[in-house]
This record gives structure tokens, sequence and C-alpha cells, in this order.
């Protein structure tokens, strides 16, 4: 059985940037769910409002629109594995016929020397299959969620009406980091695209994923209007 590729094709600014774009995957996710208290991110902001919703829903009669809320959250989850599997599919399809894409890798890096095109697509494979089982997840803790919103009693004076819709909270929070997880996840493979270009294509894109997920998470007008609440 012959391997196709090897670790020891990875140069040395090829190994720098993929230890650089590991790392800023990373810190994005943990500064994102875990930000200093004076700059709440989207994500951290979103969980307050998710417990609000649950509190809401106690009392709201009838519930058909909350069912809708927590279905089109499971659409969304699953619409995005779905795509995650394809792309996967894709990618590893392109590793079985991978000379075409060898050449255009050798253009744009102008012939330098480099890992094999195969090495590169693990990269951006390894970031799907992470958001494909971050996605899984997230689709089967919604679920649960339903379930603990149906078990909620209808009258808002039953004791375990308030108990049950703070676990339901929960669990929609919990379901929904998975997803965000899965969208960061995305975005770092898409720009794992960038190791077509060489190592410095690579760092670049890292950094352009990070800067655009932190202007999203910190700085976009989204989060200026939840902040107003």
């Amino acid at each position: 059985m012959t391997i196709p590729f090897h670790i020891g094709t990875l140069t040395g600014p090829d190994m720098i940037a993929v230890g650089l774009y590991v790392l800023l995957w990373v810190a994005c996710g943990w500064i994102i769910e875990n930000p200093p208290a004076r700059l709440p991110s989207v994500s951290v902001l979103m969980k307050q409002y998710r417990r609000d919703w649950m509190a809401e829903f106690v009392t709201r009669q009838p519930r058909i629109f909350d069912a809708t809320l927590i279905d089109s959250l499971r659409q969304g989850t699953a619409f995005f594995a779905s795509a995650c599997m394809i792309a996967i599919g894709g990618g590893v399809a392109l590793i079985g016929n991978s000379e075409r894409v060898e050449g255009l890798a050798a253009d744009l890096t102008l012939g330098q020397a480099g890992p094999q095109i195969e090495m590169k697509m693990i990269l951006v494979i390894a970031f799907l299959a992470n958001a494909l089982l971050k996605f899984v997840w997230a689709h089967r803790l919604f679920g649960y969620c339903s379930i603990l919103m149906g078990a909620v009693p209808n009258n808002p004076a039953d004791p375990k009406a308030l108990p049950r819709a703070a676990q339901a909270a929960e669990i929609n929070i919990t379901g929904a980091r998975s997803f965000n997880r899965g969208l960061r996840s995305i975005y770092f493979a898409l720009g794992a695209l960038g190791w077509l270009f060489g190592p410095y294509g690579l760092a670049l894109a890292g950094c352009a994923a990070a800067a655009v997920l932190m202007r999203r998470e910190f700085a976009s007008h989204s989060r200026d209007v939840m902040l107003r609440g």
C-alpha cells in the first residue's frame, strides 16, 4: 500500500503557516465564547435572549410560534450539515484526481516547492468534518430542546413550568454554541483554500477569516441593536 504524501513534504514556512492557522481558529473560538465582561460578543448576548425566549414561552398561548422557531433552527443545522457532507465528498474526490488542481496550485505559487495538493485539501476537509460533527450535534440538541419545550406545562402557575423552560433554554444555548462552532469551522475551511497560493496565502487567509469573525461578533450593526435591549 502506497501513501500519496507524507509529512516530509511540508516545508518550514508551510508548517509555520498551518500552526498559525490552527492557532487563529482556536483563539477566535475562545475569545468569542469567553469575551471580557465589558465587551460581550454576539454569541454571548444571544444567550440571554434565548433565556428570555423560554421565559416568554411559558405564558404564550398558543405556542405554535415557538414550535416554528425551534423547527427553523433544526432546518438550518440540517442544511449546513448536508452542505458539509457534499463538500467533504467533493474534497475526497479531488484528492483522488488532483492532477489539474496541482497544476493550478503550481501556477498560483509561481512554481515554488511545497506540499502536494492532497495535503492542502486534507486541511480543508478536516475543518469541514469538524463543522459537520458540530452541526449534527446542534441538530440533535435543538431536537432535545423541542422535547423539553413540549414538557413545559400549559399552566404558567405550575411549579414545574419555569424550571423546565429554563432547562430548555440551557439546551438551546448549548445547541447554538455547537452551531456557531460549526459556522466558524466553515469560515476557516474556506480560508484553508488560501494554501493553494502557498504558506503566505494560508496565513493571510487565516487572518482574514479571523478578522471577519471578530468584526461580526464585536463590531457589527446587529450587535449594536442587541445591546439596546
